[in-house]
């Protein structure tokens, strides 16, 4: 394969990661009166309580690839953990309110909390996650529920 068929797939590569990751989330967001209703489309800029835990939640899922499987890193994996729990109680104290909305965050939070002591004693102990990504969905639904209270004011 010559140099210029390569650049070429490069760009077209380029292009389609740009439009699915970008471009798909715009559109949906388009179909839906512009409303975020799911944490695939991201609570960029977003500073209510339920966009913080939207992107405290983001930042956990894109991590973890790294830490799929062994050996670990415990360096990166530390560094990843305070990230995190730095961006839980975050979206934490933002939802101090006692509005139900607040609540439902709060709750996902501790949620998330949980998920994260308990990879990190399952990353310690050197074995294999597992059933992480079900307990995942479940704090990204519950922050998508309250993203639609909070959306209806309570």
């Amino acid at each position: 394969m010559d140099i210029g068929r390569l650049l070429k797939w490069i760009v077209i590569i380029g292009i389609a990661f740009f439009a699915w990751k970008v471009g798909v989330p715009w559109i949906k967001g388009q179909k839906l009166g512009g409303s975020s209703t799911s944490i695939s489309s991201g609570a960029i800029g977003d500073d209510s309580c339920a966009g913080i835990a939207e992107r405290a939640s983001e930042a956990w899922g894109s991590g973890l690839a790294q830490f799929a499987n062994p050996p670990y890193d415990l360096a990166a994996w530390s560094n990843f953990r305070a990230s995190v729990e730095t961006k839980i109680a975050t979206a934490e104290s933002k939802c101090s309110c006692a509005a139900e909305s607040c609540v439902k965050v709060r709750g996902a939070m501790s949620d998330l909390r949980a998920l994260v002591s308990d990879l990190d004693n399952t990353i310690r102990n050197g074995s294999s996650p597992e059933g992480f990504v079900q307990r995942q969905e479940q704090i990204d639904n519950r922050i998508n529920e309250a993203r639609d209270l909070q959306n209806a004011g309570k």
